[in-house]
């Protein structure tokens, strides 16, 4: 197994950073491993979306009755 980096041109397209001794045509299998400067901005994101979710639906939301529902979903599962 070979390591190499390469740089992203587009979504279907990759550039070598090093040249492979892989003959034309045959097929490679690529593993896609991100950066850890990304890993560290994803789990950030993450973060502040789970703290938005805890203040839309924590402690402070009220409770809602089933007689307060002025149209079922025929959807819903009871």
């Amino acid at each position: 197994m070979v390591l190499v980096k390469a740089k992203v041109v587009d979504s279907t397209h990759l550039e070598l950073l090093q040249p492979i001794t892989t003959r034309k045509g045959l097929t490679v299998l690529v593993s896609v491993a991100e950066s850890t400067d990304q890993d560290a901005e994803r789990q950030q994101w993450l973060a502040a979306s789970a703290e938005s979710l805890r203040a839309a639906y924590g402690e402070s939301e009220p409770d809602y009755s089933a007689s307060m529902v002025k149209e079922s979903n025929p959807d819903y599962g009871s």
